[in-house]
């Protein structure tokens, strides 16, 4: 936790924006109003893109980046905070710098790699920093399927292939982690891992086509629970109810993979 806590649970995004209001720094800051926590955000790129594609991608200097995380922390306080699309190797170095210097803690770390169209928006050579950086200061790390293939470095299929998986990427830093199920067949359940037990969140798979930003809701929705004091799993758990249900109240916009309803809950079409 940094800066003295006052109130209302305060939760920082560092990510890139999607101007299409489904993923990114707009689907966590959703997130954040729904489970009601102040959510603030350090822009690490821009993208031009809607329900179909990515179509421009602008990187953040280094400066500018360190600089708004180093705005927030400063001034407003951070709870918790969560990573989302980093871009380059560069920007990983400096988002790992700043969290270090500023002694945020409480971090859920999402290794976007590939966008829900198939635009890569992590560059293969910073992988590696990712993981000699970024893993090891992250309290959550919330791997895909394939995000978890990149990270060990190969093909991932059964149950058993999985939970070796989660201990290997375990021993890179993370202090949990938790490889989402949305990229398997059948049912989509999350495998959680602390070093010490493994926990399935089960869960049921919504045929839907709104489903673009749930990587970035799921991450921000425990980012949030943490902040709020939860532990790990139960964050893991409550986090993959929500982006289930968010699917679900989604109404169709776009003509791709659409945005989802981040407040369902308050019963009204806002399409």
């Amino acid at each position: 936790m940094t800066g003295a806590r006052r109130g209302i649970p305060r939760v920082l995004t560092i990510a890139g924006s999607d101007s299409g209001g489904g993923a990114g720094i707009q689907a966590d800051l959703k997130t954040f109003a729904a489970f009601g926590v102040h959510g603030m955000s350090a822009l690490a790129a821009l993208t031009a893109q809607n329900s179909r594609q990515i179509t421009a991608i602008q990187e953040l200097p280094g400066e500018f980046i360190a600089a708004q995380i180093r705005a927030v922390v400063t001034d407003i306080g951070v709870d918790a905070a969560k990573t989302g699309m980093l871009a380059t190797e560069s920007i990983v170095e400096t988002v790992a710098d700043a969290i270090l210097k500023l002694g945020i803690t409480n971090l859920v770390v999402d290794p976007v790699m590939v966008s829900k169209s198939g635009a890569a928006l992590l560059r293969p050579e910073a992988v590696q920093t990712l993981r000699e950086r970024l893993l090891p200061l992250s309290r959550v790390l919330t791997p895909n399927l394939p995000e978890a293939e990149v990270l060990v470095g190969r093909r991932l299929a059964g149950h058993r292939e999985l939970q070796e998986a989660a201990r290997e990427i375990h021993a890179m830093g993370p202090a949990c982690v938790v490889i989402k199920g949305g990229h398997r067949e059948g049912e989509p359940a999350d495998l959680f891992y602390d070093g010490r037990r493994f926990v399935l969140f089960q869960g049921e798979r919504v045929e839907t086509t709104s489903d673009h930003g749930t990587g970035c809701t799921y991450s921000a929705a425990i980012a949030a629970l943490l902040a709020k004091g939860a532990e790990p799993a139960a964050a893991a758990g409550e986090a993959k109810r929500y982006v289930t249900e968010a699917m679900r109240g989604a109404s169709r916009l776009g003509s791709g993979r659409g945005p989802l309803q981040h407040f369902f809950f308050l019963g009204r079409d806002w399409s």
